[in-house]
């Protein structure tokens, strides 16, 4: 039997090794000093992101001192992160940090933008309602702390806005009745459950409240702020290349960005022309489009439409071994949120990577709305065909967005999952639409190809309207005339897209990632030679995380080769 000295030399050795495994290095520690101070800042994030207490009874500041305090922050952990020893973890972070500060400094959103504030309350709200995260009681508690602090955000909003761009002035006019029906409708019934009277008479004071504040603020922006909107939505070429940049860690010059962007439109237009020549040579690639678009289903089969598409592109994936699966569970299909209806159709609402109750997924699409007349449902349905429909249903869930949320989940670095780069996450649910169908799924459907080719034109009008708009070249009205010819869209689509690119400059991510994704398997098939596979790429790719696809090209090529 061993001697207790050496028992306990050997259990105390045993502790210290496992404290080294699990002791933070000087990274991981300044990591989780800039988060807790960053959520500290953005307690919408936080809550977002699955960190709850005590951020959920907070609502995010947007007064002068809070924005001078966010830029102190920034400024103090740049200074920091340049100080850690060279890493692709370090980079993300300086990244981040300098997008950060271009934002608040430069591009200045919250001064040109009224919607800013009314759907950032609502956002703020819908966090806290829409995952089962607490129970009702206590989440509802967290409601109304937010909710009580409203007031003071529209406050801060006539203060701060200066001289909004016409176009942001009618967005959020467009989306304030919306907003004013979730809170009457939508945040009562997501608490019904609730029976405490003490807790629900507090809750119709607040909710009423943020009612009244809605109104309010829509008379503001409609009497007083829309006849002085007089500024330009254009962020211009300076601010441009740089978000891109840090956003993306994409250093293109902006003229030879463009080129590639029309370079790919041109490639997927003459694959359009080939194709519709195929299905019909009589017929124009208008006419042939026009006829697809037709084949949509009735505005309310829509979400089941959706929901039919599941079983059959899983299957598809395991069989042909496209990408690893995880889990076996499945989205949530629902209507979109009222305060992302005005600038989206469709779009994926996955839990933050910290939380660790409610981890439902939601798949949200945009249905038409009830008071429209018929000839503006059927303008608007048209973006529901069917082979766009398989299109959107590939993007938001197989092998899009919903299984990077399964993979995203394995990461262990806390960096790369609070920060993202839509060129990645965009660009991987983009690259899947086209990769799908290149792999042999619906069997050569000429409509489903037509369908992805409508969705990559879109993406690539996007990526053109996004450059030229921001950099002067393009007008508002000129954007809606290029998504209409270049496109094949119907008005109403053009304009909301056209619309969507005043305020998102960067819209581009979607075509950007996809070309850097394609580029990147071809020169990981050449490196890997025989041992290369389709599954061992994606999976490899995944499990990077959502980071610029230029830290995934050193991860998987060992080198720092172009990302285009």
């Amino acid at each position: 039997m061993p001697h207790t000295n050496q028992v306990i030399k050997f259990a105390l050795l045993l502790a210290l090794a496992v404290a080294a495994m699990n002791a933070q290095t000087p990274f991981d520690t300044l990591v989780d000093r800039y988060f807790d101070d960053y959520f500290r800042l953005n307690p919408t994030a936080a809550t977002a992101a699955g960190f709850h207490k005590p951020y959920d009874a907070q609502l995010d500041d947007y007064s002068p001192s809070s924005m001078q305090a966010r830029i102190s922050l920034d400024r103090k952990y740049l200074a920091e992160f340049e100080n850690q020893p060279p890493s692709d973890d370090r980079d993300l972070m300086l990244s981040r940090l300098k997008g950060d500060l271009l934002d608040i400094q430069q591009i200045r959103m919250y001064e040109v933008n009224p919607d800013f504030y009314s759907s950032g309350i609502t956002a703020s709200i819908f966090t806290l309602m829409s995952r089962n995260f607490a129970p009702p009681e206590e989440r509802l508690r967290d409601v109304i702390a937010r909710e009580q602090k409203a007031s003071q955000v529209f406050q801060t909003a006539k203060q701060n806005l200066k001289n909004p761009p016409k176009i942001y002035t009618e967005v959020a006019l467009e989306q304030l009745p919306g907003l004013q029906s979730f809170f009457a409708e939508d945040v009562p019934q997501a608490f019904s459950a609730v029976k405490d009277p003490q807790l629900l008479a507090d809750f119709k004071q607040s909710n009423n409240g943020v009612i009244q504040c809605l109104k309010d603020y829509e008379t503001w922006v409609k009497t007083d702020l829309l006849p002085r909107s007089n500024g330009d939505f254009r962020i211009g070429a300076d601010a441009f290349q740089k978000k891109v940049m840090y956003d993306e860690m994409v250093d293109v010059p902006l003229d030879r960005l463009l080129a590639i962007g029309f370079e790919n439109l041109h490639a997927n237009q003459q694959h359009l022309l080939e194709l519709c020549k195929k299905i019909d040579p009589a017929k124009t690639p208008e006419q042939i489009v026009a006829g697809f678009e037709k084949d949509y289903p009735p505005p309310d089969k829509l979400l089941d439409t959706f929901r039919n598409t599941f079983s059959g592109l899983i299957d598809f994936i395991n069989a042909h071994h496209i990408i690893g699966m995880p889990s076996t569970t499945r989205p949530i299909l629902e209507e979109t949120p009222p305060f992302m209806r005005a600038l989206t159709t469709a779009s994926m609402d996955t839990p933050g990577p910290y939380e660790k109750v409610a981890t439902e997924a939601y798949f949200n699409v945009t249905l038409p709305e009830k008071n429209w007349p018929p000839e503006r449902v059927h303008e608007f349905m048209t973006a529901f065909s069917r082979g766009t429909i398989t299109s959107t249903a590939i993007h938001e869930a197989y092998p899009g967005h919903f299984v990077q949320l399964m993979w995203f989940q394995k990461v262990s670095s806390k960096a790369r999952k609070l920060v993202q780069s839509n060129s990645n996450v965009e660009g991987w649910a983009h690259y899947t639409e086209q990769m799908m169908l290149d792999e042999g799924y619906g069997s050569g459907d000429p409509e489903l190809r037509v369908g992805q080719l409508l969705d990559a034109l879109l993406r690539n009008c996007r990526y053109i309207v996004g450059i030229q708009m921001h950099t002067g070249k393009m007008s508002y009205e000129q954007g809606i005339d290029f998504f209409m010819k270049e496109g094949y869209m119907s008005h109403d689509y053009a304009e909301r897209e056209t619309k969507r690119g005043t305020s998102d400059p960067t819209y581009l991510v979607y075509t950007l990632g996809k070309l850097e994704i394609l580029k990147l398997r071809a020169d990981y098939k050449a490196k890997m030679g025989s041992n290369y596979s389709l599954e061992g790429f994606h999976n490899a790719f995944i499990q990077q995380g959502g980071v610029p696809i230029k830290l995934i090209r050193h991860a998987l090529l060992g080198d720092d080769s172009p990302t285009l």
